[in-house]
């Protein structure tokens, strides 16, 4: 059982290089599945890029580095685990988030997050005033400024929610800013040059061309089956003769229906029709009689983003 992420080393090292170099004042992200690398595997390349890295939750902030400062992107819970490190950058968007870490006695510095077309988290500008109370009453000390915008919309969308915020508010403190190229803060640099702008990038950063990662899954079984024979955990009925293929990889690695209905496995440059969704570590597959089958031992392609999957090993070609 193998789902395997093959990645063309040379031109990944090189497309971060010349990532790190086009964003300038760059902080690197690691966060959940490590985009499909693992967090452990990329921190040692984060660490090399910047002193700060920034993390997903207080309970990834201790896969930093000491060399390093974690950044957390998610304001804390009611709950901060033993192992985050004092000289972690927590963020706030409301006054229940400075309550949170009140009530864990947190006394380190914090970001405030700005809400964003996105509506997640984020102060408003009405929330504003009673947050940065709450924050100073708290003994915090606020050490930046955070936005986030969506995925959805271009560039042009993103730079206008953000130079919005930043007409808002007089500070000089620096800018932490998500999901805007390497041109997007170049000009917001330029249009701000008073204001220190921080670049937060991980997608783009890791992954980058899809052409320099392949994911595929191993054939572990074959199984010849007829026309109204039954198989999977569902008992599902079968339609035509034909073979179902047994794949090493399923939803233990985060792998899963392509849209709402598609299969994620491809051989022969077709795609392979799931007898029934992947389950924990193996997929079943059917191959119609006249169609080419793999054997046993062959790989299979994998449809999936690299931001949900946990390959079993990584090859680096």
């Amino acid at each position: 059982m193998t789902l395997r992420l093959s990645v063309d080393s040379k031109s990944w090292h090189l497309h971060i290089h010349d990532t790190a170099k086009s964003f300038g004042d760059l902080i690197p992200v690691v966060k959940g599945n490590g985009y499909g690398f693992g967090r452990s595997t990329l921190m040692s390349h984060a660490a090399s890029l910047a002193k700060e890295i920034a993390v997903g939750t207080v309970f990834e902030a201790h896969d930093v580095p000491a060399t390093c400062t974690a950044i957390v992107l998610t304001p804390a819970g009611v709950e901060l685990p033993e192992t985050l490190p004092a000289t972690a950058i927590l963020t706030v968007g409301s006054v229940q988030h400075v309550a949170n870490l009140r009530l864990n006695s947190w006394r380190g510095p914090v970001i405030i997050k700005l809400r964003s077309s996105m509506n997640r988290y984020g102060a408003d500008a009405t929330e504003l005033a009673d947050l940065k109370d709450a924050i100073t009453n708290s003994g915090l000390i606020q050490v930046g400024w955070s936005i986030h915008p969506p995925l959805d919309g271009n560039a042009s969308d993103h730079l206008t929610e953000i130079k919005n915020w930043m007409l808002q508010i007089s500070s000089d403190l620096p800018w932490f800013v998500s999901h805007i190229d390497a041109s997007g803060i170049k000009q917001l640099r330029q249009e701000f040059a008073k204001n220190k702008i921080r670049a937060r990038s991980g997608t783009a950063l890791w992954l980058g061309d899809k052409s320099m990662t392949h994911l595929t899954a191993d054939v572990l079984d074959l199984r010849t089956i007829n026309q109204g024979d039954t198989a999977g955990y569902r008992n599902v009925k079968i339609k035509q003769d034909g073979t179902i293929a047994m794949i090493g990889a399923g939803s233990s690695h985060g792998v899963n229906l392509v849209g709402s209905e598609l299969s994620p496995f491809h051989f022969n440059q077709k795609r392979l029709e799931l007898v029934e969704p992947s389950h924990m570590h193996t997929s079943m597959v059917f191959i119609p009689v006249d169609d080419k089958l793999p054997k046993v031992g062959d790989y299979v392609d994998v449809q999936q983003p690299l931001t949900r999957v946990y390959p079993d090993c990584i090859t680096w070609t």
